[in-house]
């Protein structure tokens, strides 16, 4: 696929109907890992906060093995949509890594409170080194998070 068709595709994510993203994702999501660079480029410059939240929502899956979808975890951290910062909170928890833990910091006193308690999780998980607590908060072992194959 050429720049251009991507540059194109992924400004028909930045809409506020969802149904409308299905299609060009579609095609976006035959690149694999390629993608996640044109996310992250295309991130500063998207105006729905759907946009952004879909961005970063299709980045996860990379979270382990992609420097720019962690880059991606980061940015979506300090914005301003709630949305936007709990997948990217999300992201940083499947990610694993220790590293995201100085952005996921300020998160744990902002002033939305699902944003704390979603940046409390993703720290609880990094540090526990299970993903699966982003999403089981209590430890009950009956709720799983699988992105992809082998997260059991």
């Amino acid at each position: 696929m050429n720049p251009e068709t991507i540059r194109k595709l992924l400004a028909e994510l930045d809409t506020s109907r969802s149904a409308d993203t299905e299609a060009p994702w579609g095609r976006l999501r035959s690149l694999g890992p390629e993608v996640v660079p044109w996310l992250l480029r295309a991130f500063p410059s998207f105006r729905t906060w759907q946009g952004r939240t879909a961005l970063v929502f299709h980045a996860v899956r990379y979270a382990r093995t992609s420097e720019e979808s962690f880059q991606l975890g980061v940015l979506g951290c300090r914005d301003r949509s709630y949305m936007v910062r709990y997948r990217a909170c999300g992201l940083l928890a499947y990610s694993l890594r220790s590293d995201a833990l100085p952005h996921l910091g300020p998160l744990v006193s902002h002033t939305d409170t699902r944003t704390v308690e979603d940046a409390r999780a993703a720290v609880d998980a990094i540090q526990s080194r299970n993903h699966h607590y982003f999403r089981d908060r209590h430890h009950s072992g009956r709720s799983f998070w699988h992105v992809n194959d082998g997260d059991t």
